[in-house]
């Protein structure tokens, strides 16, 4: 997990927190790496997988991401054929996203991918300590 730090550190949960991020971060990259993906990209993927056919502003509000960042990683992910873009049926201003086929046929690996980065982070915890982390962290949300 993290490596130990000094006894003597002040007690800061926002530091805590921003290393736990970059450990996480880092070793999520490294396992998407062969995909060609970013975890930004990876989590709007799977986002899409659950809510085929959303549009960009529903997937930011299911995802919580704000609508700049998020423009360009759709943008990235239908350059890169991971995302289709299709005009709403109902609303000619606006496109409803899907997976594409290349999408859909990693999707299984994807999800491997990240239940393994989820493993490792979590290696150390019992299965009660992951449940309680997992609520403590939806609960800073």
């Amino acid at each position: 997990m993290i490596n130990k730090l000094p006894e003597d550190l002040p007690d800061c949960t926002v530091f805590l927190l921003g290393k736990v991020y970059q450990k996480a971060h880092g070793d999520f990259k490294k396992i998407l790496k062969p995909f060609g993906l970013t975890n930004m990209q990876h989590l709007v993927l799977e986002g899409l997988w659950y809510r085929q056919g959303t549009t960009a502003t529903e997937l930011g509000k299911f995802l919580i991401l704000d609508k700049a960042t998020l423009s360009g990683v759709l943008e990235r992910l239908v350059e890169g054929n991971w995302i289709v873009k299709k005009e709403d049926s109902e609303d000619a201003r606006s496109s409803c996203l899907y997976t594409s086929a290349k999408a859909n046929t990693m999707k299984e690996q994807l999800i491997d991918a990240r239940k393994q980065a989820n493993d490792e982070l979590l290696s150390d915890f019992s299965m009660e300590e992951r449940i309680l982390f997992k609520r403590f962290l939806r609960d800073l949300l």
